[in-house]
């Protein structure tokens, strides 16, 4: 039997959440379908959430939904959405487990997906001393010896964000940097250390990095890491239903999160390129008004 309910948000995280938070005290039904299995799962703490600085993922995550459940028309599905069709109004949400929802709204906040690490010893100091955001870990490495591991622009935009937080970096790209000569060159200007042999391993003990070591040989000790990751969208659904998306794969939307098909939004790490949490769940509330704004303008149109 199918569910009729006014939104339907996929995914659960800090967007998908303070959405539900937004719809439920204005009154509307709501299913967060959520298979439970957050980006952020690796790391220890999240930070620069005021009132939440250094609380884990999974703490954050059980305070909003027991917050949430203050609010009875919002309910938490542990499933994935596996199929959507519709269009605004009449969108029927289908999951993994063969539950069906009738829907009036989607909101989208499936975020990104880590692609596998293909640097031996990364995955085993990832989230622990190992990051892909200074502002979110930065000031836990302050002042110590780091490693930037990213080629091209991005380590480029990196190696001017890191002096914020520490002098001691070094540039390792894995390969071929990707640089124009004037980069290359800038780089030089400001003494930052750059090598382009291929990672040969990632040294550490319980999680913490003490060394980068090269194929040519090359050991760069440090105690902390930042990288590049490689990212795709969380869900390939938006773009199913023909969602316009960036190249990085992101969902384009207004600063309601509105895309631009009918009746979907989107919000949260699947929306932007700006990865943190409080960015997410405020990029959700602001979705949670346009969504409730436009179910009440279109009630309030079909009485006149």
């Amino acid at each position: 039997m199918e569910q009729l309910i006014d939104v339907g948000i996929i995914g659960g995280g800090p967007a998908g959440l303070n959405a539900a938070l937004v719809l439920g005290r204005a009154r509307k039904s709501v299913a967060v379908i959520d298979e439970g299995r957050p980006r952020n799962r690796v790391t220890r703490e999240t930070h620069g959430f005021l009132t939440r600085d250094g609380i884990s993922p999974s703490e954050f995550r059980r305070i909003a939904m027991e917050q949430i459940n203050a609010y009875p028309s919002v309910q938490f599905v542990a499933d994935a959405a596996v199929k959507v069709t519709g269009t605004d109004g009449h969108f029927q949400i289908t999951t993994a487990q063969g539950t069906s929802y009738r829907s009036k709204k989607l909101l989208f906040a499936v975020g990104m997906k880590d692609l596998p690490l293909d640097i031996n010893g990364l995955t085993a100091v990832y989230g622990k001393s190992a990051f892909v955001c200074p502002y979110c870990d930065g000031w836990e490495l302050r002042d110590q010896p780091l490693v930037l591991i990213a080629k091209g622009a991005s380590a480029l935009h990196m190696a001017k964000m890191l002096p914020g937080w520490t002098n001691q970096y070094t540039i390792c790209t894995d390969g071929p940097d990707e640089w124009t000569d004037e980069q290359r060159e800038e780089l030089k200007q400001h003494n930052v250390p750059a090598f382009d042999s291929p990672i040969q391993r990632i040294e550490s003990s319980d999680g913490m990095v003490q060394r980068v070591v090269l194929e040519d040989g090359t050991i760069i000790p440090c105690t902390g890491i930042f990288f590049a990751p490689k990212l795709a969208a969380g869900s390939d659904l938006p773009q199913a239903l023909g969602c316009q998306i960036t190249e990085a794969g992101t969902v384009i939307v207004d600063g309601f999160g509105k895309t631009n098909v009918p009746g979907i939004y989107s919000a949260g790490d699947a929306a932007t390129e700006m990865y943190q949490v409080i960015t997410a769940a405020s990029m959700g509330a602001l979705a949670g008004v346009g969504i409730n704004g436009e179910l009440l303008a279109e009630a309030w149109n079909s009485q006149s």
